[in-house]
């Protein structure tokens, strides 16, 4: 994409999307496994905080002008071993939303030319910080999709047989 700079209130709106995927949701709605090795609700958003978390750091390096190899991170690992289903989805959205609000300051500070920045992917191919965030803000799209998946499962699964 060849934008120079981010529609700040679209990624603001992430936290938005984010809450109302999840509103009236149960604890056990939100805590549910399809399967041991698929993912719960609150694991997926777990997910997008880590990743919040790397993304931010990405940000910061790329306007450093580092030429360290940008972090990936072990998603899966993260979810399992930090027991994220444990988490309470408040927590987990309280520390997503203050990441955005902590980066888009970031971004109201940035120029046109810190836009087109960029640095090194850990596959060795260089990236944009706009590309960064605009793959972010698709990356919950994406995540937003799979909510929807486990909630209509966790329905059909859980719905009273019509007699």
């Amino acid at each position: 994409m060849s934008r120079t700079a981010i529609d700040t209130q679209q990624y603001l709106n992430l936290y938005d999307q984010l809450t109302q995927a999840v509103d009236g949701l149960t604890e056990e709605a939100l805590a549910w496994k399809e399967s041991p090795e698929k993912w719960s609700i609150t694991e997926v958003l777990s997910h997008l905080t880590d990743h919040n978390l790397v993304v931010s750091f990405r940000i910061r390096e790329i306007l450093s002008g580092s030429t360290a190899q940008l972090p990936r991170f072990s998603q899966d690992a993260w979810v399992s071993e930090t027991k994220a289903n444990a988490g309470t989805v408040t927590d987990i959205l309280t520390v997503y939303q203050a990441l955005l609000a902590y980066n888009s300051e970031l971004f109201r500070r940035l120029s046109a030319e810190d836009w087109q920045k960029s640095g090194i992917q850990f596959n060795g191919k260089a990236v944009r910080l706009a590309d960064v965030v605009e793959a972010f803000i698709n990356h919950v799209q994406v995540h937003l999709a799979q909510i929807d998946r486990i909630k209509q499962a966790f329905q059909e699964l859980h719905e009273e047989p019509v007699e």
